[in-house]
Formats: C-alpha cells, sequence, structure tokens
C-alpha cells in the first residue's frame, strides 16, 4: 500500500502563493472532533506556516497528489535551531562567571518537527511517515544532530508513527499549566516585588544562570526582542536592595537575593487563535455566568470559567526559573503580575515545565484546561556527536529543568 501511495504522491516545499487554501482545509478536516464531544481548534489566521515562521530557519513540506485528483493531502512543518543537550562543569580553579551554577552549556543543532497532519481520506498509505522523512532529509541538510517532536499521551497514532516506524524515542514528558485569566486583578504579596527587565538584563539573566538548562536556545536575544514578548518579569524580597533600586543585571547577578524567579510571557494571539468547540449550551451557559458574576463583582474574586467557545488567545510564559528556597513563591507572584497584564489581551495563561522542577510548585493551573503529560520524543540524526562530553543525548537522564521555546508551539 506505501509503494502505491508513493507513487501518486509528491512531496515538495509549500508554496504560500499556490497552497495556502489548500493547507489550510487540510488543517480544518483534520480538527473535526467526534459528535457530541468537545475539541479544540486552532485557527492560524490565515497563516498555515504561522508556527514556525518566527523561528531562526524554517520549512514547511505539502503532500501533494498527482493525476486527476490533484491536490494537497498532507503537511509537516520544521524548524532548526541550536540549543542546549548539557553542562560542563568548571576545571578546578576555573572561572565560575558563566552561569549560576559555574558550569558552561553545551550547545547541538536540533531539528523540532511539529504539525503533522494527514488528511483522513488519506491516510495509512505512508504519506505521514514520508513527510516525517523528507523533513529529517532536511534537517540532515541544515546540519542538525538531533530530530525532536511533542504531542499528547493521548495521540495513538502520532506515538506508533514516530516510535515504531521512524525510530523515535521518548525522551521528556514536561507538563503544560493552562488558568484562566480572570476580569479581577490578582494580588501580588506585599513582600515581593515584581520588577520588570529590558531586553539586554533579560539576556544577561537568562544566559547567566538557565544557559545549562536542556533545549535553552543559544539565540535567547532574539526571543527576547521578538515583537510577541510582551515582557520579562523578575520577582524578588520586597526588602532586597534590587526592589528599591534597579542595579542592572550584573550587579544583581554578584549578589542575588537568597531567593529570586524570572519569566517571561509570549502572545500567542500573534501567530494563532484557539477555540473549544461541541460544548453543550448548558456549559456554556454555566460558564457565562461565572464571568457575568466575576465582571459585576470583582471583589470577590470569583474563579470565572473563560470564554473558550468561540476563538481566544493565550499567553505563554517561557523561560520560568529562579534560586533559593523561596523560588515557587517568587515565580507564583511573577506569575500573578504577568496575569494581571493579560486581562483583557488573553483567555489564558499557560506555561510548560519539568514535571520534577521545584518552581513548578509556584505556578497554578486548572486542571481540566492542562496537560501532565505532553510527550516529547528524540531522534538521533548525526553519526558523530559535537561534543564528547555529552555522548548520545537521547540516553542522558532528564535535568530538573527544561526550557520550552515560545515559537514553536
Amino acid at each position: 500500500m506505501e509503494r502505491q501511495a508513493a507513487s501518486v504522491v509528491v512531496v515538495r516545499e509549500y508554496n504560500a502563493a499556490t497552497d495556502r487554501a489548500a493547507a489550510e482545509e487540510v488543517e480544518r478536516t483534520c480538527q473535526l472532533g467526534s459528535s457530541g464531544k468537545m475539541s479544540l481548534h486552532t485557527d492560524l489566521l490565515g497563516d498555515p506556516a504561522s508556527r514556525i515562521r518566527h523561528s531562526p530557519t524554517y520549512l514547511m513540506l505539502v503532500a501533494e497528489t498527482c493525476g486527476g485528483a490533484k491536490g494537497i493531502v498532507g503537511l509537516v512543518r520544521g524548524c532548526v535551531k541550536v540549543v542546549t543537550c548539557g553542562k560542563k562543569l568548571p576545571r578546578q580553579g576555573g572561572s565560575t562567571k558563566n552561569t549560576c551554577q559555574g558550569a558552561t552549556p553545551t550547545y547541538t543543532k536540533v531539528g523540532y518537527l511539529l504539525g503533522l497532519r494527514v488528511s483522513p481520506s488519506h491516510r495509512r498509505k505512508g504519506i505521514g511517515l514520508r513527510l516525517v522523512r523528507q523533513m529529517e532529509g532536511w534537517f540532515r541538510e541544515k546540519g542538525a544532530e538531533y530530530a525532536y517532536m511533542a504531542t499528547g499521551k493521548d495521540n495513538e497514532a502520532s506515538m506508533r508513527l514516530f516510535t515504531e516506524r521512524c525510530d523515535y524515542a521518548k525522551f521528556r514528558v514536561p507538563t503544560i499549566l493552562v488558568h484562566p485569566v480572570f476580569a479581577h486583578r490578582l494580588p501580588v504579596p506585599r513582600s515581593v516585588t515584581v520588577l520588570r527587565l529590558g531586553h539586554a538584563d533579560a539576556e544577561a539573566i537568562y544566559r547567566r544562570c538557565f544557559a545549562t538548562t536542556e533545549f535553552f536556545p543559544r539565540d535567547i536575544d532574539a526571543v527576547l526582542r521578538n515583537p510577541l514578548t510582551v515582557a520579562t518579569f523578575l520577582a524578588v524580597p520586597a526588602s532586597c536592595a534590587a526592589a528599591r533600586q534597579w542595579p542592572g543585571a550584573e550587579a544583581f547577578l554578584a549578589a542575588p537575593p537568597g531567593s529570586w524567579a524570572v519569566a517571561s510571557a509570549w502572545d500567542c494571539g500573534g501567530v494563532l487563535r484557539m477555540e473549544v468547540r461541541g460544548a453543550s449550551r448548558l456549559r456554556r451557559g454555566a460558564a457565562s455566568a461565572t464571568r457575568a458574576a466575576d465582571r459585576a463583582m470583582p471583589w470577590l474574586r470569583i474563579p470565572a470559567i473563560p470564554d473558550l467557545f468561540r476563538p481566544f488567545v493565550a499567553w505563554f510564559l517561557y523561560g520560568v526559573g529562579g534560586e533559593g528556597p523561596g523560588a515557587a513563591e517568587m515565580a507564583a507572584a511573577a506569575w500573578r503580575e504577568a496575569h494581571n497584564l493579560a486581562r483583557g489581551s488573553a483567555t489564558v495563561l499557560a506555561a510548560e515545565m519539568a514535571a520534577g522542577d521545584p518552581v513548578m510548585r509556584g505556578i497554578p493551573r486548572w486542571r481540566w484546561l492542562s496537560c501532565a503529560e505532553d510527550v516529547w520524543c528524540v531522534k538521533r540524526l548525526g553519526e558523530e556527536y559535537s561534543d564528547g562530553g555529552v555522548g548520545d543525548w537521547t540516553k542522558s537522564a532528564p535535568g530538573a529543568s527544561i526550557f520550552v521555546d515560545p515559537r514553536e508551539l
């Protein structure tokens, strides 16, 4: 069956001028939910490549049938970037000023594969496999040593394709934390001051303290300066000197307070909108009532259910991390500041973190909106390694934290 599909299907690069409508139709047919069940739909705002367009190097492929019934029946997106895959500890007596931990990052080039779609009428014909293999070929051309992808643990078809047919291995299982943005403000504890950092200060703190975190992007400066990064928040004790007068990142890192946390907010609304479809009238009505009550009586701080049943915007909190025994509490204050800034602009505030990250304790979530296991799978593409000290990254143990790049959500 695969040979027959291969003879009538051509995989080629996406052409925005001629393929846009057909690619959007593939997206639409692949998002149709089961009758009577709620499902999440994504609107890419007329740009099928929007999810990768902010990446440093990207490609979108389409699968097109030839002959009488010519048309696009599948697509996939990919991007290549340089990320952290490990760290080197300093030599005895060596300098420790590169990071807060005294280690330096080891980088590797990776290809990230996302948004694989095959029209329901053309599934089980090897089209998805061909799209993946051709994208991996492009990754190799760009010098990528590894390829990785992410999917929900319940997406059995995707897991089978990647782990059984494409030789990917389950690698990391971070948690997606989603919380509604309420109409009322959330108070920040008086014991904490939340500062907003400029790009240069934010970059300095990320590079010095979190550059050894897995998947940390080497071009973090491009992420922070992207117009979709709304703000970077630094939470510190209200009693510390930095809370009274910001000394600059270098001076702050030279003598940091006992506990602090940092996080940056990304406006996903510049890339896509989401919508929950298939909800009953009763569910919609109950949700609407909670929002009306919250608007009318904000002092009660009613936990209103957001309007997810029409296109909505999400903000993504990335680079969440901190130092000290109170880092989780500091992160909670930074999250609240981001929530308050998102009011009127976003419907939900999301983050994705390693399940064992101690700072995750400070990030609130609604269970029914969140995902406990977002499965990341990885595959080694290169025969050699960029750094002998790391070896085969696919066999490494997970770290306490993981950096999720907001450009490829």
